[in-house]
């Protein structure tokens, strides 16, 4: 059954104004009539990404948020504190869309071929502003789903599937043989353990509780070492040993684990080192801090020789390094095992308006594990 495409529709958009006040707001927009080369899509699934947190609140003081009664088109206002607002120079005034991913259903096509091809088809899209009801980009920007798939099962298949297929290509391409992962238990960590179990590829996966250590291992993981563990340290260790890992990466950026992980990883060299150096090992150790979920700084202490790098990685400048056959062979990998390596589960499905709301807001704004929201901008 096709649905009408109305003249205009919801977009939700963030707002840094000039006296340091952040506000969140549900817009109406003028729904565009695709070009000869673009589709229409019918956002029905879009995931909420640590990355969209961090456009969608700025550096706001998450405890000044203040909410309107309006149910049908709420707004959120918070202070952002006057030392932050220097780094937000270039976003002052700008109302700016957000969403990295989604899918949907194209339910318009420009004349083109490639287009045309589209137009009722099932399509994920990695194009900004996918917190919307439509959302319109060129034909080859979308990702055609396997036959049966939906939208949420698509929604998340561009973000976490890259960036774990491009740690392991940065491992490959930097001389490493196996890797180390924080926040093993999310989203992202599952398939990267499901990435490495399948190209054989050692693992150490560091997780926080005692749960999730038992989710990774129930799905197959070899080495889970639990950072709440008196062992910790030795138990990762060990890991190190086993896997012979040199190569890590962080998504807390903040506090004592990577430096933890490098003295872990000279420990485990030194294992069977064959004579001493003062120096320490000759093997580079390497630490990709990737993610901010330690805001605090990144501390460490250098008992891990000289052959080290902390150093920081993300997805999207990797992807644009990569060139257009190899970004194609990834792509194509992620929807032949959308339903399998590159699975996502979420903990919640909001729509546009309920994303504004305070609980939903105390839920998805902690960015804990496990605490994946999923946005239908068509529901409600």
């Amino acid at each position: 059954m096709s649905h009408p495409i109305p003249a205009t529709a919801l977009q939700l958009r963030s707002l840094v104004k000039d006296g340091g006040e952040l506000e969140l707001s549900l817009i109406s927009v003028e729904v565009p009539v695709p070009r000869a080369d673009q589709v229409l899509i019918r956002i029905e699934a879009t995931p909420i990404n640590p990355s969209d947190i961090g456009l969608l609140f700025a550096a706001a003081d998450m405890g000044s948020l203040q909410f309107s009664t309006s149910e049908a088109k709420p707004v959120v206002t918070a202070r952002i504190p006057e030392r932050a607002m220097k780094a937000m120079a270039a976003r002052i005034g700008q109302s700016l869309p957000v969403g990295n991913e989604g899918a949907g259903v194209v339910v318009a096509a420009g004349d083109s071929g490639a287009a045309q091809a589209l137009l009722g088809k099932t399509v994920a899209v990695m194009g900004g502003a996918m917190y919307a009801q439509y959302r319109c980009v060129k034909a080859d920007q979308c990702l055609l789903l396997p036959a049966g798939a939906t939208p949420a099962q698509g929604a998340s298949c561009f973000i976490n599937p890259l960036t774990a297929l491009g740690m392991v290509e940065t491992m490959r391409a930097e001389g490493h043989t196996a890797l180390v992962h924080t926040v093993a238990a999310s989203n992202l960590g599952h398939m990267l353990n499901r990435i490495c179990l399948k190209d054989g590829i050692g693992l150490v996966n560091i997780v926080r509780k005692p749960e999730q250590e038992a989710a990774l291992r129930a799905a197959g993981a070899h080495h889970v070492c639990n950072m709440g563990a008196a062992t910790f340290l030795t138990d990762l260790t060990q890991a190190l040993v086993q896997t012979g890992a040199t190569l890590a990466f962080d998504a807390t950026g903040g506090g004592k684990l990577a430096g933890q992980i490098l003295g872990c990883m000279e420990a485990a060299l030194n294992r069977n080192a064959k004579e001493y150096s003062r120096y320490g090992s000759t093997t580079h150790k390497q630490v990709y801090l990737y993610g901010s979920l330690d805001t605090s700084p990144t501390e460490f202490n250098r008992n891990f020789g000289m052959a080290w790098g902390i150093g920081g990685w993300l997805v999207f400048p990797y992807l644009q390094r990569l060139g257009a056959p190899a970004m194609q062979a990834l792509r194509d990998r992620v929807a032949a095992e959308l339903t399998s390596t590159f699975a996502s589960a979420y903990a919640k499905e909001i729509s546009l308006s309920e994303v504004l709301q305070p609980a939903a807001i105390a839920a998805y704004g902690q960015r804990a594990t496990g605490c994946k929201y999923l946005i239908n901008p068509s529901r409600g």
